[in-house]
């Protein structure tokens, strides 16, 4: 059985071409999944375009981005684009942030020297962005000038930091709204980093909850029990969100989705 705030979802991963997703979306809010989560990787598909669309055609699916690389993107824009979904869709998007993948990143000229002096100084520029204030700024790589949105979300979404090294859980924490493991973590990996994330917390002198959102691969042939005790392990380890990524061909995405749903989550629940 999860602790009572863990969640369970799914990964449309960006290797499958978008007209796929309809299909998947609608499998797995049918199937009561909780989360659908699209992944922003170059050169492949849009996290916001993806999301919105997600949104669209389901009714009470949430879906995450995990995540949007920084150095890619304007962190204007950014939240101009988080707050314009939001507002569409309040309570459903979780948006993620991080580094990038750093040789992706020097393919388009984006690379930067101190990829975590950029992710500090934009994870806050667009923290305060999202919460409607008037931003000036003048960083090593964050320059604003009082920008503010006209249409800031009237209940700002989570703010997650993908990371997986100490120092960059530990700016999750201080901050961020929570992290996103990747899915080589293990249940003790997780131990570990949430150790971390606290760390940071504490440093900002923050408290309440945090979002711990882990994602698990999920081998072809696995039974829903097998399954359902990946998902405990993690839960029990701290993650509040689980969410997991069917590894093999030999159940496509749309019924993998309905076996979370269907199979999967009643033993969890």
């Amino acid at each position: 059985m999860l602790p009572g705030m863990t969640t369970l979802g799914v990964i449309f991963p960006p290797d499958l071409p978008p007209e796929r997703l309809r299909g998947v979306a609608r499998a797995a809010d049918g199937a009561g999944v909780e989360q659908l989560w699209v992944w922003e990787d170059c050169f492949k598909e849009s996290g916001i375009a993806t999301a919105a669309a997600v949104l669209a055609w389901t009714e009470r699916l949430a879906v995450g981005i995990g995540l949007m690389p920084v150095p890619l993107r304007n962190v204007a824009l950014t939240a101009m684009e988080i707050a314009t979904v939001e507002r569409l869709f309040p309570g459903r998007l979780v948006p993620g942030v991080g580094h990038g993948v750093l040789d992706w990143m020097a393919q388009v000229g984006a690379r930067t020297t101190s990829p975590m002096t950029l992710l500090r100084e934009y994870t806050s520029a667009l923290r305060a962005l999202l919460h409607g204030e008037t931003v000036t700024v003048s960083g090593r790589y964050v320059q604003l000038d009082h920008v503010a949105l006209d249409w800031p979300p009237a209940a700002p979404p989570p703010l997650l930091v993908g990371a997986v090294r100490e120092r960059t859980v530990r700016l999750a924490g201080e901050l961020g709204d929570g992290v996103i493991f990747t899915g080589e973590s293990t249940p003790a990996d997780l131990r570990s980093g949430l150790d971390h994330l606290a760390a940071g917390r504490t440093t900002a002198g923050r408290s309440g909850p945090s979002d711990v959102v882990v994602f698990v691969p999920v081998q072809d042939g696995l039974t829903a029990e097998q399954t359902a005790e990946q998902v405990g392990a993690f839960a029990a380890a701290g993650a509040t969100h689980v969410i997991l990524l069917s590894v093999g061909e030999e159940m496509p995405l749309e019924r993998f989705a309905e076996f979370v749903g269907q199979k999967v989550r009643p033993l969890v629940d």
